[in-house]
């Protein structure tokens, strides 16, 4: 698995934490003092990190709509609800994305031919060349982050993270 993949299921997990450590919190439980606030708290420093990086080379886009734009990248018809499930955002949040990744002219959408209430999303030639930009900024964030971290400790966490999941399921 890569690091983007791998950043990708940390980066869903949130979804998660969030609402068990709200949970927690009304069980009156030192919310602090669990492994979940731990990963919560680094995915939030991640982030802010990764977008304070990115947004020096490419000022006017967010990290969740280069998420989007990846996407895109590696798989061009998928549809707006496959978006929104990959990256655990409701419909809505990823609607308002795409239209503000249109406004700002890093996509393009068109009506869909066969089902009129679909859109084609393509990216425009802005959108390469922020993804071309900006991904050896990406790569640096995640080394950054994983720095000092072995193969084998990032698999064993990977492991751990799954059978969190899987016990929640």
């Amino acid at each position: 698995m890569s690091l983007y993949d791998l950043f990708l299921f940390y980066f869903n997990l949130i979804l998660d934490i969030s609402t068990i450590n709200t949970y927690i919190l009304l069980m009156n439980i030192n919310s602090h003092q669990t492994i979940f606030y731990d990963i919560e708290n680094a995915i939030k420093k991640y982030r802010k990190f990764a977008q304070h990086n990115l947004s020096e080379v490419v000022s006017d886009i967010t990290l969740d709509q280069i998420l989007i734009l990846s996407i895109l990248d590696s798989e061009s018809d998928i549809s707006q609800k496959d978006i929104a499930l990959i990256l655990f955002k409701d419909f809505a949040s990823v609607t308002r994305m795409i239209e503000l990744l249109v406004k700002k002219g890093y996509l393009l959408r068109k009506i869909h031919e066969q089902d009129r209430r679909m859109f084609n999303l393509q990216i425009t030639e802005k959108g390469y060349e922020t993804l071309v930009k900006l991904k050896p900024i990406i790569l640096k964030n995640r080394s950054q982050a994983l720095k000092g971290l072995s193969d084998e400790q990032i698999k064993q966490f990977k492991i751990t993270l799954n059978q969190i999941t899987n016990n929640c399921t």
